[in-house]
């Protein structure tokens, strides 16, 4: 069924709504992922280390309770290979038909799976992962922003890392990092991404597998109080940072977390949980909670209840739903002008001499696939490049051309409207030459287009903010069509 909110990666998926369930390691058990799949997101079973018998356990509880699709989510980094190994033997056995890894690109991984006929999602950091993670066959790719909770493998705000991400890659793109309501899946769907990836929201459900003590600390807070921090290292890859809410452990109240002592904190059964470890706090678990990782996304502040997985989606869908639908916001009615000289300023922009809203909507999204194509070529072009000189020159059109992607998504959004998602069929025309110096000479007549398109609507652009952008995007075309003809 076809909502408001369809978009390729739902049927890519099979599910009704582009919500995607973070594969939360401990959290994100069965219950929550049969949960959110059949209120029509998709989920993936968080299984980070865990054992093989746990893997095939849940995965059958899931299908008792749902026969939709879901996935499962493992993170090679933070596992060893003889574990590691053993995961992925469980997974592929019960015929799992979507994979999601994270933190570090596993070639062979990818490989072997898409051999095996699964679907395979890399989340990354930054547009260079991205590129790498579909270059080894990702078919989705996660972009995660450092507003996320629990690890966080880039440094970059979902804002500008979203467009980058988008312009670097031709496989649907789901964005991660802060995203707990509608408002938030309207934006991201607004900027050109397929899904959000959702974790602190779910996490506060009934179905989660958390233990209640973190569950009610997100709904306890405030904007704005989260921590980014790399205390919480313990069984993971060195120098890797969290998002947690504030406790004993990142106010420093504990001691050193890189002293090398070991003190247990808690119990999972058998299994010893030290301080300064990257366990949450689970149902199965006793001890100091304070002190364990409560990990939370930057939309924390904005969960105010402990309620179950439906409603959540629910709620966030028709949220988005609402806001995607609505009509853009218009200036109250103006008398009707007597004459232009007496009332100027009461004139409509195309009166005026002015873009409407509608033709700056078209415009924008014309410059969106096309800079899309820009974007990708100079990515392309500066992985075959045979010389410094060129690869540094392609790399930095390449960063401009993501910039004004961002730039252009931004206005889309400001006026309301609904971000191309199409790439330029310059992209396939420009790859199609083979040789580089004329590839280069192509490129630039490309430039030299959007530079034309610039000057043309910049006297009929209203709005001093947007003027100043297409200006700064007008001079950056040309600086680069100047360095890349002095190449020539």
């Amino acid at each position: 069924m076809q909502t408001a909110l369809h978009t390729p990666v739902c049927d890519l998926l099979g599910c009704t709504y582009p919500v995607l369930l973070a594969g939360m390691g401990g959290p994100a058990r069965s219950e929550l992922v049969a949960a959110v799949t059949n209120a029509g997101g998709f989920g993936f079973l968080g299984m980070v280390r865990e054992s093989p018998e746990l893997i095939t356990a849940e995965i059958a509880k899931v299908r008792e309770r749902t026969d939709r699709d879901f996935g499962v989510n493992l993170i090679p980094a933070a596992t060893k290979r003889e574990l590691l190994e053993a995961e992925l033997a469980a997974c592929i056995a019960a015929k799992v038909p979507v994979m999601a890894l994270f933190w570090d690109l596993s070639a062979d991984i990818v490989k072997r799976l898409r051999d095996e006929g699964i679907l395979v999602a890399c989340q990354v950091g930054d547009a260079k992962e991205a590129e790498a993670a579909q270059e080894a066959g990702a078919q989705i790719i996660i972009a995660q922003g450092v507003e996320a909770g629990g690890h966080v493998r880039g440094r970059i705000k979902l804002a500008t890392l979203l467009p980058e991400v988008i312009a670097s890659v031709d496989v649907p793109v789901i964005a991660a990092g802060g995203i707990v309501d509608g408002k938030g899946l309207a934006t991201v769907l607004r900027a050109g991404a397929q899904g959000a990836w959702i974790g602190t929201a779910f996490l506060a459900t009934t179905e989660s597998f958390s233990h209640d003590y973190h569950k009610q600390h997100i709904v306890d807070a405030q904007p704005g109080t989260t921590v980014h921090t790399d205390a919480f290292h313990v069984n993971w890859p060195k120098g890797a940072f969290v998002r947690v809410l504030p406790n004993s452990v990142t106010r420093g109240e504990r001691g050193d977390p890189f002293s090398g002592q070991k003190q247990a904190i808690g119990n999972e059964g058998a299994r010893t949980i030290w301080l300064f470890s990257t366990d949450s706090p689970l149902k199965s678990m006793t001890g100091d909670f304070e002190a364990m990782a409560l990990y939370a996304g930057e939309g924390a502040g904005a969960i105010r209840a402990i309620v179950p997985a439906r409603e959540r989606l629910n709620e966030i869908v028709t949220e988005a739903s609402r806001l995607l639908e609505a009509a853009p916001k218009q200036s109250a009615a103006e008398p009707q002008p007597a004459s232009p000289a007496c009332y100027a300023r009461e004139a409509d922009d195309s009166y005026m001499g002015y873009a409407s809203r509608e033709e700056l909507l078209a415009f924008l999204n014309e410059l969106l696939e096309a800079e899309r194509a820009g974007a990708r070529v100079t990515a392309r072009t500066a992985a075959d490049a045979p010389d410094a000189a060129t690869k540094t020159l392609m790399r930095d059109i390449h960063r401009d051309e993501a910039r004004w992607c961002a730039m252009l998504l931004k206005w889309i959004a400001h006026l309301q409207g609904d971000a191309s998602p199409n790439v330029g069929a310059f992209y396939g025309k420009c790859m199609a030459i083979s040789d580089l110096a004329e590839r280069l000479a192509f490129l630039n007549r490309g430039q030299g287009w959007v530079a034309k398109k610039l000057r043309e609507m910049l006297p009929k652009t209203r709005d001093d903010a947007m003027h100043a952008d297409f200006s700064a995007m007008l001079k950056s075309h040309e600086e680069n069509i100047a360095r890349a003809n002095a190449m020539l």
